[in-house]
Parts: structure tokens; sequence; C-alpha cells
């Protein structure tokens, strides 16, 4: 049994359509409520599960009001209060910036903890193990990362350069970070693996609400005080008004500008090196990472839906279908092969990032019904 960790409130920000997976995720159906791993659960169900544990139950879910009918059948378990509900995506400070204030309202000494709703990371209990040394050291009045060690130098993440160890006994682990580095070219992305001295930031943070806020504060005071508005009127029968006036005009930034670059640069953030393995399933390549099938022998192709039917011959890549069409490949390497009832998907896993662009094109033209 995991004994749950004391004042720590972790919450979940789940937002976001995926359009690198598009037409598997889409805006009515975003990724994180779908399962990419073939494992029967959806990725905000194993977030959920993941977290849990840590902390007696106390789970909290932000995400927008659109997707609260599939958040509550997936987690049936999640009480009402715990499920927060924004108008219109914000990007991550206003939702993160939010989760801290109604959480700190309801614990003075909260500790929080922010998880993406849409990884994948394997073993449970290595993640479990590496968030409690992030919480001991956020207990020391600090802000943790948790730093991805690189297995390539990957362009499409940004980057924490680590400095010396804090010297803590309860987080043996933790150590200074000098700075967080936006995404990188790919030159410079092989020096930072070379060297050893940078992880990939994948947007976990751990930190005392009442530090992160007021970083937040003094980075970004039109946003806190927009947020604060918003958190003074939580549970009260003016709620929905003061949502629906003040939540449009708040200024839309990330979390790493609004907290974590600032908190960097004036030393009171720390990173823990992650012991599991973590992806983010951004692209279809990562689809094919992430579900090894061979269904004919002599082929590699990952197979992921219900009722598929593929028969492969001589070929490598992905095919993802609900249609139970049959889709044959012969022949044909690294392939993506994508198979809705209102769109089809042909493309490679080297292209596999441009799904996005597609995605893009079919907004300008006005082709949204299949978004």
């Amino acid at each position: 049994m995991t004994t749950p960790i004391e004042h720590f409130h972790p919450f979940v920000p789940a937002g976001g359509v995926g359009s690198r997976l598009w037409p598997l995720s889409r805006a009515d159906a975003p990724k994180f409520l779908l399962d990419l791993t073939g494992s029967g659960s959806s990725l905000l169900r194993a977030t959920y599960d993941r977290l849990a544990p840590l902390s007696g139950g106390r789970v909290m879910v932000v995400t927008g009001r659109t997707h609260a009918p599939a958040v509550s059948a997936q987690l049936p378990e999640l009480a009402a209060a715990d499920l927060v509900l924004e108008p219109s995506p914000k990007d991550s400070a206003a939702a993160i910036g939010l989760a801290c204030m109604l959480l700190l309202r309801r614990d003075p000494e909260a500790i929080v903890g922010s998880f993406a709703a849409d990884h994948v990371i394997q073993p449970a209990a290595a993640f479990q193990e590496v968030v409690r040394e992030a919480v001991a050291a956020a207990a020391s009045g600090r802000i943790v990362t948790i730093g991805i060690p690189p297995t390539s130098p990957a362009t499409g993440f940004g980057y924490i350069r680590a400095g010396a160890p804090l010297g803590l006994e309860a987080a043996p682990h933790a150590l200074q970070v000098e700075e967080f580095v936006e995404k990188p070219d790919e030159e410079t992305a092989r020096a930072y693996v070379a060297g050893g001295d940078y992880t990939w930031n994948a947007g976990m943070f751990v930190a005392p609400a009442a530090l992160l806020l007021a970083h937040l504060r003094r980075s970004e005071p039109e946003l806190h005080a927009g947020l604060a508005e918003i958190a003074d009127a939580w549970g009260t029968l003016a709620q929905d008004e003061v949502v629906d006036r003040v939540w449009p005009g708040l200024p839309k930034t990330a979390i790493d500008y609004a907290v974590a670059e600032p908190a960097a640069a004036a030393g009171d953030v720390a990173m823990v090196p992650a012991t599991f393995t973590w992806d983010d399933v951004g692209d279809f390549a990562a689809i094919h990472r992430l579900n090894r099938v061979d269904p004919a022998g002599d082929s590699d192709v990952a197979v992921l839906g219900e009722n598929t039917r593929v028969l492969a011959d001589a070929s490598s890549g992905v095919v993802v279908s609900d249609t139970g069409r049959l889709v044959a490949l012969i022949g044909v390497e690294d392939i993506v092969v994508v198979d809705t009832p209102d769109a089809l998907l042909v493309t490679t896993r080297e292209h596999a990032q441009r799904v996005k662009d597609a995605v893009n094109s079919l907004k300008r033209s006005g082709d949204t019904d299949v978004l």
C-alpha cells in the first residue's frame, strides 16, 4: 500500500486537442480521453490512477466545460468539487494558477503537483517514488520540476539545465536548476545530450501553492488578479457570473514563461531526475513505439483500435482503425494509416509531425466538421 503524503494535492490539467494525432484525436475526443497504448485505460484514467495513492484519493482535474461528461464518466470517483471547468482554453498558467488558488483555500500548507493528462509513464511505482522526493524538495521552499533524461537530441521539447545537488536528506537526488531552455535546434540539442547537464522539460511541477502563486503574482499581476477574483467567487452563487465575466479577458500564457523561468532566475527552482520511462504521445511515431504488434509474423506494424482488421505483408508502420474495414499493407515501410468513418489519413512516421499542418489547413479552409 502507498502511504498518502500529508498536504500533497495533485491536479491534472486536461486540455489540448492533440492535433498531431488527427483524425484519431478530435476536439470532442482529445487524446487524453483515448486509450493510445492498448492497455484498456485512457491516458487520463492512467494519470489519475498514478496520482491517487500519493494523496489519499485527492486529485483535482482541470478541463474544458465540453469535456466534463466524458471526464466524469471515465473518473466516476472524482468528487464534484475536484472537477474544475474552464470556459475556454487559456494555456497552462491560467489552469494551474486557478487550481493552486482553490487548493490553497482548502489547505494553507498545500504542496501542489501539476501532471498533464496525456503522458505515458512506466512503471507507476518509480514515478511515485520520484514524486515523493519532489514533494520533499518542495517542502524546503522550492518549485520542483521532474526532469526526463533525454534519450535523443529531440528538438520538440524544452530543456532544463541542472546545477549542484541541494544536499537535502529527504530528496537526495534533487538538483538546483540553473535555467530553462526553449526548444533548441538539432545541433544545440545534440550538445545538450552529450554534455549531460540537461534534461527534457516534461512540464511536471511540484511546489508549495503559496510560493508558486507568489511568482505568478510578481510576473503576471493581471492574470493573478483575475484568477483571485474567480477563486474568491468559487463555490458561491456568483461563481458562474464571475467566471464568465473574468475568464475571457485573462492573459494567455504558459506556466513556463509565467512562473518557471523567472523562478529559476531567482534561484527558487529544483529538479529531480526521473527514473521512469516517459512519452508524451506527441505523434503517430509514438503510437508505434507504444503499440508494437506484429499481426502477420514478418511485419512491424503497430495496430490500435477496436475491431481492427489488418493484413500486413513485408510492411512496417502504424494502423489505427475503428471502422471494421480491412486495411491491407503490402511492401510499404513506415506507413501511417488512420481510418475513421469521416476521414482517412495516410502518411509516414517520418512526416508524422506534419499532421498538425494538415489540421491547420482544414481550419483555414473551413472544413471544421472533421476536426
